[in-house]
Parts: structure tokens; sequence; C-alpha cells
């Protein structure tokens, strides 16, 4: 059994990850600022399903940002080997303290400012959380001995890269929205701490995560509540773009067998040809994705048969920060865990359509 920090705990994937751990039996620490870049309410179910309720809290009545504490320790009423601390990453001091006093030997870091389209609107949101946040946990991993760093980064990162399927070992060098310039950042911040410190770290691109209890921000819910409530959904790029959906049971069981997995040195590098995804240092990257890249119309199709109800279509030009398509080669993360994401997205849409009315009250 580990001890595990997971920041990021309230987010979509984060409470996934936080339920699958505490299952192990192992001792976990989830961490989240609860910020308000979507309706936190569903932040709040997210918690009440992890046994982190108002009575756990102290509050009357239900759960809300300006009542929940900071810097508090929330002990689950359903695992009694998991604790919740609302703390924010760009907390240096805090952030010291937290490392110092819990002695982790793993740190799952989901913690970000996400979305492409809002880095375009405020950019320092970005930098205070991807930036500023991530160097104070490679800094408490960097004190307190932290066995293994495994953190979010992005499909996003192969931003202008033509060449299909994106593969770890090929370049990033032009990503096209800040959002996906801070995952960079990431990347190479975790491997200055792998080489300088010798601390093993993973970084995992993700490839658009969908399903039960998601990002209302995403295209999964947009969609979804448009056609439920006789709204056109907005079609972008005319329909003509493909995404690698993969499903939330997908990545967790990713996520959580590389956690495992510790990275050790490419003992062949090659620095007259270096591969972007190894190093001489403790250091991996890994696409994580369903290679299976689906035409949005075809899409929208799943969403549309799942509901039982055509959607009504704006077709828009491109958005600014978007990319064509994505498409993941992740034969690499299925060599090193023997684990390929194998659900269909016909059957991940049906059950995120299925939650999506059972949470919201749809008839």
């Amino acid at each position: 059994m580990s001890k595990i920090l997971v920041t990021g705990a309230a987010g979509f994937i984060g409470s996934y990850i936080v339920a699958r751990f505490a299952e192990h039996g192992d001792q976990v620490v989830g961490l989240d600022n609860i910020n308000d870049y979507y309706n936190p309410n569903l932040k709040f179910g997210r918690l009440q399903e992890q046994g982190i309720t108002a009575k756990e809290v102290g509050i009357n009545g239900t759960l809300n940002r300006s009542s929940f504490p900071w810097f508090k320790f929330i002990k689950s009423s359903k695992w009694n080997n998991y604790r919740f601390i609302r703390l924010s990453l760009e907390d240096k001091n805090a952030m010291a303290m937290l490392f110092a006093n819990e002695n982790f030997d793993i740190v799952i870091n989901l913690a970000a400012q996400a979305g492409v389209r809002y880095s375009i609107e405020n950019p320092n949101a970005y930098i205070e959380s991807n930036i500023d946040g991530f160097i104070n946990i490679l800094e408490g991993c960097r004190h307190n001995g932290v066995k293994h760093l495994v953190y979010a980064s992005s499909s996003s990162v192969y931003g202008l890269n033509g060449k299909v399927p994106f593969s770890e070992h090929d370049g990033i060098a032009h990503p096209v929205s800040l959002y996906a310039a801070t995952k960079k950042s990431n990347e190479l911040m975790a491997h200055a701490y792998s080489k300088l410190y010798d601390i093993p770290t993973t970084g995992l691109r993700f490839f658009t995560v969908y399903g039960p209890w998601g990002r209302p921000d995403m295209s999964p819910f947009l969609f979804m509540d448009a056609i439920l409530n006789d709204r056109p959904i907005k079609v972008f790029n005319n329909g003509d773009m493909l995404r690698d959906f993969t499903y939330i049971d997908d990545i967790v069981e990713g996520v959580v067998r590389i956690a495992n997995i510790i990275p050790t040195v490419n003992q062949s590098w090659d620095e007259t040809n270096p591969d972007p995804a190894t190093s001489p240092a403790p250091y991996r990257i890994y696409n994580i994705g369903n290679s299976q890249p689906t035409r949005l119309m075809d899409y929208i199709s799943c969403i549309e048969k799942s509901i039982g109800r055509e959607a009504k279509k704006e077709f828009l030009p491109m958005q600014s920060g978007d990319v064509y398509q994505t498409y993941a080669d992740s034969s690499a993360l299925a060599d090193a865990t023997g684990f390929k994401p194998d659900t269909t997205l016909q059957d991940g849409i049906d059950e995120t359509v299925k939650w999506y009315k059972s949470f919201f009250a749809y008839k």
C-alpha cells in the first residue's frame, strides 16, 4: 500500500482516481481549490460521492464555496483511508507544509486550469495554476523523497503537428494555445527535475476524455444540454474535425497502472538523435487515448442515438486555438502496462447520457 496525493480531486478525472486508489486500500489525500471555472455544484457532487458531505465538513445545508473551509483535512465517511483538503497549488507555503507533513510515496497531479478557449480570455490563470502551481509540486517531490510523480499533460501539445497518429517520439514545437504551451512547459520542467534531482516523472497526454461526471464546458455536455433543451448545437469547422475520444474508465485504468511503473533511464539514449519521450533521466511521456479518431458528425450521431432526438445544428468556422484532429498512438502505454482502451464510443456515450439525465433531472 502507498500513500498517494491526488490533486484536482474534485475534478472529473481526479475524482475517479481518488476512488480507485481508496478502494484499493492506499492512503489517499485529495486536494482541490474548488474554483468556479465551471459550476462548483458539480465538484461538490463528486466530493459527496467520495464521502465528503456537508456533515463531514460541518456545514448545515448543502456544500458551497463560501463556507467550505481552507487548509482543513476532511475525513471521508466512505473510506477511512481518504482525506480531502481544500488548497491551491500556487500557495507555495501551504504546499511545502503539506508535502513535509504527509511524506507521500506517489503524487498524481491532475489539478490545472483547464480549457483551450478560456486560456485566450484569461491567460494569467494558466500561468498561476499550471506553471506556478506545478513548480510547487516539483519542489515538494524534490525535498520529500516522492518515489514517482505522474502528471497530466494534454494532446493539445501537438498543436500544428500534422503527422498522425500523434506519437510521443515526435516533436511538439508549435502549440496553438496558451493552455497547450503550459502543458508543454510542465513536461520540460519535469524533465529538468528528473535530470537534476533524479525524480522519476511520468507525463500523460490525455486525449478528449468524456464520461459521467465530466466537465460541463466539454462538447458531450454542451451537446447533450442543447439537444435535451431543444437548442441548436454549435458545430465548428462545419463538422470537419476528428477527435480521439477516450472514456473515463479507460483513462483511470491507464493512470492507475502507470502510477506503479516507475520510469528508469533510457540506456539506449542517443544524444545525436534524442527521443522526446524518454531520457537519460528517469523521465517518460505517454499518450493515453483510444487510438480510434472519430469524425465530429459521427460523434454527434452517437449522442443523437442515445438521446433519441436529432440535434439542431449551427455550422460555424474553426475556433481560435482548436486543432483539426487528435489521434493518439498509445502503443507505448499498452506495451508498458498491458492495457489498451477498449470502450466503444456508443457505449461510453450511452453511460454518459444516462448519468447526465439523472444528475440534472431530465425526464
